[in-house]
């Protein structure tokens, strides 16, 4: 299920902001982007996120930015630098190149560019404040979900009251259909009747046994048993048990129409199919 929150907190004139953006999947994808000072937080962060929100594909993101601008200071190591760009002045000489760049191309080099010592106290007093704001975003995220959550049960249920109301018309046809089916081979007797000799008894026994095997009271009663365990199941939240109760749903409705042999309720089944199709599609975006 689709999801946004953010949250951000002042520490010591230092701004820190999260946000976590999350989309429907099976299983828990947590992709996190953090400033260099929190690298070795990303473990942490991963679980709080899944321990939060079970799963999908979720992003997080932490920034530290100071009110003026820019992201926490950081120094030029300069042992480091003269050492690179000895070297690479001492290439660039071998093969008898110029001295252009080679201080931007140094200023680029590993470990020249380093964060100052940080004081414990207030590394911890900002792993602090970056949980807390954390907590929040995955709190606000929850409850966008949360929100969108009760928006799909209403479009679900919705679905689910349309799917009645056909089964209602189909129950309403019934007895006209059946005895329609009735007449149409009584009618066919009677031409046969004038031709070759029929067995009255054994006529009846046919027809009672070729009606029942037309006959939908039992599936109609379990798609009304299986409708109404869906709305039940809905108010879980569990999507697994929704899908599964939709393939109940679909194995009846399915039955129905290969046994009703009328164009008019055929076209109520295809109906019944498509309002299916859409629960099956939202019953995804369910965790």
């Amino acid at each position: 299920m689709t999801g946004f929150g953010a949250a951000t907190q002042e520490l010591n004139g230092l701004q820190i902001t999260a946000e976590v953006k999350c989309l429907n999947s099976k299983f828990a994808e947590v992709f996190v982007r953090l400033p260099r000072e929190l690298n070795d937080k990303e473990t942490e962060v991963r679980n709080a996120a899944t321990t939060s929100l079970e799963r999908g594909k979720i992003n997080v993101s932490i920034d530290l930015v100071k009110p003026q601008g820019g992201t926490l200071s950081r120094g030029i190591n300069l042992p480091v630098f003269q050492a690179w760009y000895q070297q690479l002045l001492e290439a660039a000489n071998s093969v008898g190149a110029g001295d252009e760049g080679l201080v931007k191309l140094a200023l680029t080099m590993p470990e020249v560019m380093s964060q100052p010592a940080a004081d414990p106290e207030v590394t911890t007093a900002l792993w602090q404040a970056v949980q807390a704001v954390l907590k929040d975003a995955l709190a606000n995220c929850n409850t966008f979900r949360a929100d969108e959550g009760r928006v799909l049960a209403a479009k679900l249920s919705e679905y689910i009251g349309e799917i009645r109301e056909r089964l209602l018309i189909i129950e309403a046809h019934d007895p006209e259909r059946l005895a329609l089916t009735r007449q149409r081979l009584f009618d066919r007797i009677a031409e046969l009747g004038q031709k070759v000799q029929v067995d009255h008894n054994r006529f009846e026994q046919e027809l009672i046994y070729y009606l029942e095997k037309l006959d939908v009271s039992e599936e109609k009663v379990r798609l009304r048993a299986h409708l109404d365990y869906f709305v039940e199941a809905i108010a879980e939240g569990n999507g697994k048990k929704l899908g599964f109760i939709s393939q109940e749903i679909g194995r009846e409705i399915n039955t129905i129409g290969s046994k009703i042999n009328d164009a008019s309720v055929q076209r109520i089944v295809v109906e019944m199919k498509d309002l299916l199709e859409r629960i099956k599609e939202q019953c995804l975006n369910v965790m």
